[in-house]
């Protein structure tokens, strides 16, 4: 096999990989991990049971990395945005408005509580989502202490700051879980308001 043809079959195997882990997230969500199938995930991705077999070795393993991959992923959000050449209020509304329009926002939030809380993940899974989310809270942590340096954010501890912050917009995205709408009129300026001096 050629060069060209091995990387290219690594593209398709990698997109499966993502169709997959968003096929999963959904499903996971709205149903649970008990109730959920290998099936449902194969037939809301688009693709045979077989070629999920191909990607992941189980229904335990799809999570896994499902909760990974979203850790990951929040935190490259976090860091991006306190590496904007900005004021730390523009980085902390870009982050919120970022956040309020994440149409995936509401399953992940939704699997990585299940994956903190629930008695059926192991362990140690438990104990790395709990360590990696206080972890991923260090750089809005350091973007509330560049705010409260200039006397813009509110005095406290920036890691607790962080901690409230995060909670709150992972609370009320659950409230704009698509057809289930409650909240109307979310804006950045609203969630901001609780941290400005």
């Amino acid at each position: 096999m050629s060069p060209r043809n091995v990387i290219k079959d690594q593209i398709l195997r990698d997109e499966r990989k993502r169709q997959l882990l968003n096929a999963a997230m959904h499903v996971i969500a709205r149903r649970g991990l008990p109730a959920t199938k290998i099936a449902d995930i194969a037939a809301t991705a688009g693709i045979s049971v077989g070629n999920v077999y191909k990607s992941f070795s189980s229904k335990d393993e799809i999570f896994r990395a499902l909760v990974e991959s979203g850790q990951q992923e929040y935190r490259e959000f976090v860091e991006e945005a306190l590496a904007l050449p900005s004021s730390p209020y523009d980085k902390l509304y870009w982050y919120t408005s970022r956040w309020l329009t994440y149409s995936n926002g509401w399953a992940i939030t939704v699997i990585l509580q299940y994956a903190r809380t629930s008695e059926a993940v192991p362990e140690e899974l438990t104990k790395a989502v709990s360590e990696r989310f206080i972890d991923n809270l260090r750089p809005m942590a350091a973007i509330i202490t560049e705010g409260q340096h200039l006397g813009i954010f509110k005095a406290g501890d920036s890691m607790e700051l962080a901690l409230m912050y995060v909670s709150m917009m992972e609370g009320l995205i659950l409230h704009d879980i698509p057809g289930i709408r409650e909240i109307a009129s979310l804006t950045p300026e609203k969630m901001m308001a609780m941290l400005l001096k």
